[in-house]
């Protein structure tokens, strides 16, 4: 299986660990298309699209602007890889973000070889509902972070199960000092963004791997729903339902 990376689609790139990524990946010679949610956040990445970056602009929040996104992408040059980076830390967007859009891009995107969709030590606290019936995913009230994390890693592993052609991986950046993380998180901003990009474009056995959950280029366990194929598959199909594409 060819898992070689050229174009590679960062989303939420305007600023934080998605710029970080985008800007790494610009630099090592890979075809970026970069993501903002809107035409003021994406004059804001001028400089990456004068360095040769593509971009593509809507509000996650949005599925038919997420939707739109990932047609234009089909119709263009689909991405070899993408970096499921965008999210938000709390407020009504947290589901619509942190999992209904990187759903929908995963079930829409014409297969990209990689996926890395970033995590975080929150999702521990997160709880795998026994039916997920009941979960907000239109953002009509203040959405769970930590459930929304655990939802995107148990997405991560479903993916790698399903789709064995794919490296699907999860990440945990860390906490770390971004507009989200706050001035004085503990974490190191570099490594934060090193293992995305490892993991969308390196060669090296472990980076070929799939279905992991990983912290700074280390593959650690996750929480025991996120391997529990009767718990992903509660979850691909509330996500099914919920939006009408089933992967």
């Amino acid at each position: 299986m060819n898992h070689k990376t050229s174009r590679i689609l960062v989303t939420g790139s305007a600023d934080g660990l998605g710029r970080a990524a985008a800007q790494s990946l610009l630099s090592a010679g890979y075809e970026v298309v970069v993501h903002a949610r809107n035409p003021d956040r994406a004059a804001g990445l001028r400089p990456l699209l004068d360095r040769g970056a593509d971009i593509v602009v809507g509000d996650f929040t949005d599925r038919g602007a997420v939707r739109r996104i990932a047609q234009k992408l089909n119709d263009a040059k689909p991405p070899d890889a993408v970096i499921h980076n965008a999210g938000v830390w709390s407020g009504p967007a947290v589901m619509p973000v942190n999992i209904i859009a990187p759903y929908l891009l995963t079930a829409l995107l014409r297969e990209p070889r990689r996926l890395v969709y970033l995590s975080s030590g929150s999702h521990f606290g997160g709880h795998p509902h026994p039916s997920l019936a009941g979960t907000d995913w239109r953002g009509e009230r203040a959405g769970s972070y930590a459930d929304s994390k655990l939802f995107v890693t148990a997405l991560a592993a479903a993916v790698a199960r399903l789709r064995p052609g794919v490296l699907s991986n999860a990440v945990d950046p860390g906490w770390v000092p971004t507009k989200m993380g706050g001035p004085n998180a503990p974490d190191d901003l570099e490594l934060g963004h090193r293992t995305q990009e490892w993991l969308a474009t390196s060669d090296d056995s472990q980076a070929l791997t799939t279905g992991g959950y990983w912290y700074h280029r280390q593959r650690r366990p996750p929480h025991e729903a996120v391997h529990d194929q009767a718990f992903q598959d509660r979850l691909l199909e509330a996500l099914a339902r919920e939006t009408g594409v089933a992967i």
